[in-house]
């Protein structure tokens, strides 16, 4: 009996380890949708927004020169699956030349608030607006880099007086997703988000973003994968879903001809970045996203504008070709 007694306990004992431990894995996997657990490379500071009767912040950093100031300052703009936290190379380039920098998550992105709202390039290029007008910054270049294109071009679309360069990385939006991809409601899109798992994340990296896989893109998946373990994952799904709408119902591509202040496209020839890719055939995908005839065709658009192509390089040049990316910005600057 009291050996019995033993080895119950025994029993209960290596379950009790086995349970803690694969709740630990968990927990050390997990980020939260705010990214609490994620530090920037600079001080967050928090802009108070009050919007559809509820009150939201907007995140940011705002770093001086890490040298005698040049008087100017650079905005950049992340992307739809990032945050502020993948500028940080950029940043520095930047600031060591003389500029300062200001990064704001946009809200329901990275530190800032998940809203369920309805999402506008209009009213983020607004909330920008007033965030430049609270820190005093009457001009700036406006860097955008994938969504952050599309919205850094509506922002220079409203505010031509406060944007000195219109600088887009691989933006998307260069075509209108809507005449050639299938229509998905927000709800449909929610329920694709929330499959998202850290696995079909680093797959879709692996195969979207990078001409070639390198292990210090694994930061990338850990902090989006993190997120999906999340108790408060459904949130920010329902946020992707809406700003997957957003994307797709509000082009910019038919008002390029509109831009009045001096553009330069940076574009990763190797990127295939559609919006909705996986609703269309092999065959379907092969017509679009063409990003080495995209830029060209966007620059006859845009009065003046220039580009910048890059061999050998997807969506994300700033990170994949770090070096040539920040000197070629630096020149265009």
């Amino acid at each position: 009996m009291f050996r019995k007694t033993l080895l119950h306990l025994s029993l209960a004992l290596s379950l009790s380890f086995v349970l803690n431990n694969t709740s630990f894995a968990q927990k050390a996997d997990t980020i939260s949708t705010t990214l609490e657990d994620v530090k920037y490379a600079y001080p967050v500071k928090y802009y108070p927004i009050h919007a559809e009767g509820q009150d939201f912040r907007m995140a940011y950093m705002d770093i001086p020169p890490a040298q005698l100031s040049n008087g100017r300052t650079v905005v950049l703009f992340h992307g739809k699956n990032f945050a502020g936290y993948y500028w940080t190379n950029v940043i520095k380039a930047l600031t060591s030349r003389g500029f300062r920098v200001v990064v704001p998550d946009q809200i329901g992105f990275g530190k800032s608030s998940k809203a369920l709202i309805h999402y506008s390039f209009h009213q983020l290029a607004k909330w920008n607006k007033a965030l430049l007008d609270t820190l005093g910054i009457k001009r700036a270049s406006i860097l955008g880099h994938s969504m952050g294109g599309m919205l850094a071009t509506r922002f220079a679309l409203l505010y031509p007086e406060t944007t000195e360069k219109l600088l887009l990385e691989n933006p998307i939006g260069l075509e209108d997703y809507r005449s050639f991809v299938p229509y998905v409601t927000t709800e449909e899109q929610y329920l694709t988000e929330l499959k998202a798992t850290p696995e079909s994340i680093r797959k879709y990296y692996q195969t979207s973003y990078f001409t070639v896989w390198k292990p210090e893109y694994e930061e990338l998946v850990r902090i989006a994968g993190g997120i999906t373990n999340s108790g408060d994952y459904p949130r920010a799904a329902r946020v992707a879903a809406m700003t997957y709408s957003m994307i797709y119902e509000q082009p910019v591509v038919y008002e390029l001809y509109n831009i009045k202040v001096p553009t330069i496209l940076f574009i990763g020839k190797e990127d295939k970045t559609i919006i909705g890719k996986s609703l269309l055939s092999a065959d379907q995908q092969s017509l679009h996203g063409q990003y080495k005839l995209l830029g060209k065709q966007t620059i006859a658009k845009i009065p003046g504008a220039r580009i910048i192509e890059f061999e050998a390089c997807g969506h994300i040049p700033h990170i994949e070709i770090a070096t040539e990316f920040t000197v070629a910005l630096l020149g265009s600057l």
